[in-house]
């Protein structure tokens, strides 16, 4: 691929908060690119009808902006291989589907979504894992077309060899290969003419040309299957370059239970670009002298993709502070640094949502510190007693604070009215008054049991910050473990009316 254009490309699902395993593989990607004087695209996955909004895409922009790292084509900037979101691409995908159909490398599958959950259940059952069983793959074409003239709902499923094995190479861990009978015939267009993942990222990043996939290892399993429709359409496979995963502390994968994963989190608490991508960058791979603070233009001076490590790299947040603070002594003067303060949050716009909530309480102006420090800190302290529900005891509360961690999670917006219905809901769900339930909280946001008032106080702190706040009350409380808040998990959802 010497003589190709090096593209990469970042390709996030606008489904919820821009996640810093996204800035991971931004940051890789673009400095590849950028290393190469090639292209990077941003692209838009929203096939996920259901969960995608135009509110988290505008969030994954803004992130990325935040940080620094701008792209060369994407939904807001155009370029010559648009559309960059995929929801305005389906002609092209169902061409290629309908290509595959006639090539007999795909198949309509007419099976109900019934037939596939007793399926499901039957293999989990006996052992025989939980693939489909190709009750649909040798259907006659004549007689498929038939039902689907008459009105039949399907889906059309990708054609994968019973027998023998896909071998393919990744940048970092060479050849790798997997039998094909541990592949199911994977669903590449749904009932509703959308594309999944697996078949809609093959023809984005061909039509696209890109020439370097550099994403998390969670995709491995998943290539065999890009690797055979590469094949069925004919085209040169991308370099596959996976990097390893984010770990929490203890060696598990970064998830949200553990560490706060929003970008917009560490941009609200006072964290630099500068030294979130630093970090970030340190996750897969340093600088021949091994210094440990380096800007992306280093990176992009000294990058190779081989240098990568593959050891799992720990997220941990007390190196992410210390090394922040290297930035902000080292790297700002006095006027730059108070630059950024405003930006962050000595602004007039923030100041003025602040001042509207607690002007009430103020009789004199030395008043605005003690009543807005919980907005400008993360220190807050109280103690567990503090916290308690009346009537219950840690664990009891904890598993109110999670309910309400799980409402939060689902919310789209996070006005002041939208929190207060939420609320209000979760107050008939759970048979409580709001006052018992939401009594916590005002110690979690803000410290103190009388304070600014509660809704308007989350609103302003936004989504990330309130539910971390949450989060670290539960901790001091004791947490749930995992048996408790799968238990709780069950539990609650039934109550809401999920199966």
């Amino acid at each position: 691929m010497s003589d190709i254009e090096v593209r990469t490309r970042l390709a996030p699902s606008p489904t919820g908060d821009p996640h810093v395993g996204t800035a991971y593989q931004a940051l890789f990607s673009y400095v590849w690119a950028r290393k190469n004087s090639g292209k990077f695209v941003l692209r838009i996955e929203d096939t996920d009808r259901e969960r995608s909004s135009p509110a988290s895409e505008t969030a994954i922009i803004e992130s990325l902006r935040w940080l620094g790292l701008d792209w060369d084509e994407g939904p807001d900037v155009g370029g010559p291989y648009g559309p960059y979101r995929q929801s305005e691409r389906l002609d092209i995908y169902q061409d290629h589907v309908q290509l595959l159909v006639a090539e007999g490398h795909a198949y309509p599958c007419f099976c109900s979504r019934e037939r596939l959950a007793e399926l499901r259940n039957e293999r989990q059952r006996s052992g025989a894992g939980s693939g489909y069983d190709r009750k649909c793959r040798d259907i006659p074409p004549e007689e498929a077309g038939r039902r689907i003239d008459a009105g039949e709902e399907f889906t059309v499923r990708m054609k994968v060899p019973l027998a023998g094995r896909c071998e393919f190479t990744d940048l970092l861990r060479g050849k790798i290969e997997k039998d094909w009978e541990s592949i199911d015939d994977q669903v590449i267009m749904k009932a509703d003419g959308y594309p999944t993942y697996h078949l809609a990222v093959v023809v984005d990043d061909h039509l696209m040309r890109i020439s370097h996939i550099i994403r998390g290892e969670e995709w491995i399993n998943s290539v065999p299957k890009h690797v055979l429709l590469y094949e069925f359409f004919g085209w040169e496979t991308p370099v596959f370059c996976h990097l390893p995963l984010l770990r929490n502390k203890d060696k598990s994968k970064l998830s949200k239970r553990k560490n706060p994963v929003s970008i917009d989190w560490y941009r609200r608490t006072g964290i630099l670009p500068e030294a979130l991508l630093n970090f970030i960058g340190m996750m897969g791979w340093h600088l021949s002298d091994d210094r440990e603070k380096f800007s992306v233009s280093d990176m992009i001076e000294s990058f190779r993709l081989e240098d990568i490590s593959l050891g799992g790299p720990v997220f941990d947040l007390d190196k992410l502070q210390w090394l922040n603070g290297k930035y902000i002594r080292e790297d700002f003067t006095t006027d730059r640094l108070l630059d950024r303060l405003v930006d962050w949050g000595l602004n007039r716009d923030h100041f003025r949502e602040i001042l509207e909530i607690c002007r009430g309480r103020m009789t004199s102006l030395s008043d605005w510190g003690d009543l807005t420090a919980h907005f400008f800190t993360e220190k807050l302290e109280y103690s567990r007693d503090q916290l308690l529900i009346k009537d219950m005891d840690g664990t009891e509360t904890c598993r109110i604070l999670q309910i309400i961690l799980w409402e939060l999670e689902r919310m789209e917006g996070f006005t002041k009215d939208d929190i207060y219905t939420t609320f209000r809901e979760l107050s008939e769900k759970l048979d409580m008054k709001m006052k018992l339930f939401t009594a916590p909280l005002y110690i979690a946001m803000s410290g103190k049991s009388v304070s600014t008032p509660l809704f308007d106080t989350m609103a302003i702190l936004g989504s990330d910050v309130t539910r971390m706040r949450i989060k670290a009350a539960m901790e001091e409380l004791g947490g749930l473990s995992g048996k408790q808040l799968e238990k709780l998990e069950r539990s609650y959802a039934l109550k809401d009316g999920e199966e």
